[in-house]
């Protein structure tokens, strides 16, 4: 399970060890570990991170199948996920040392930087091959954090990007050494810290104000 830590100004939210997929009790103690990034006072920053193969592999699907009752539910909790962090009152960097696929891209895409593995790994939205559309609110998230001809690539091929691709193309920032990825994260976190604030919220919430409304759209999530 997601475990925060911090480092002086940076907090830094490990997302666990495994597949790291959205489960509703892993989306539960992120959401309770951003709580406690939002009320701490003074400059901060935040990074998330793994430990392992992966970042985040996306959805737990296994789980949704299993409650495909509850499917609306989860999705209005994932796109709120998003919108949180998209909106959170803190710079905000991923530190990606494994596989980002699907959700975990999209969860990526909302941080301010993110910092990739340069030699393994891959940033992913496969959605295109898995038969599952992107919805409302995906669309717009992933549409505001990448250019149009990336968006379209990644959206309509479900192309793999490693590390230097994803650099190339604009998806991450920095991509390094497996054994900087987190210390690079934490650096840019730290140079960041003293932006912590409501004015930081109020300058993101009106940057993605449609995005934030198609993310937080209860009455249609899916389109």
């Amino acid at each position: 399970m997601p475990q925060l830590d911090r480092q002086d100004d940076v907090f830094i939210l490990d997302l666990g060890d495994g597949e790291n997929r959205f489960h509703p009790d892993w989306i539960a103690a992120v959401d309770a570990a951003l709580d406690e990034v939002e009320k701490a006072d003074g400059p901060r920053a935040l990074v998330t991170a793994a430990t392992g193969k992966f970042y985040s592999n996306g959805l737990d699907l296994d789980w949704l199948f299993a409650h495909a009752d509850q499917h609306m539910d989860y999705v209005v909790s994932v796109q709120a996920l998003f919108a949180r962090l998209l909106s959170l009152p803190v710079v905000t960097v991923a530190a990606l040392q494994g596989h980002t696929f699907a959700a975990g891209a999209m969860f990526s895409l909302a941080h301010d930087f993110r910092v990739m593995r340069a030699d393994r790994g891959f940033w992913c939205l496969p959605e295109a091959d898995i038969n599952i559309p992107f919805t409302p609110g995906m669309s717009a998230l992933i549409q505001s954090r990448l250019t149009p001809r990336t968006a379209h690539e990644a959206m309509v091929t479900a192309r793999r990007y490693g590390g230097s691709d994803a650099l190339d193309a604009g998806i991450v920032d920095h991509a390094v050494d497996e054994g900087a990825v987190r210390t690079t994260a934490v650096g840019i976190a730290r140079a960041q810290a003293a932006k912590a604030g409501d004015t930081l919220a109020t300058i993101r919430t009106r940057m993605y104000a449609p995005v934030l409304a198609a993310l937080r759209d209860t009455s249609n999530p899916l389109g």
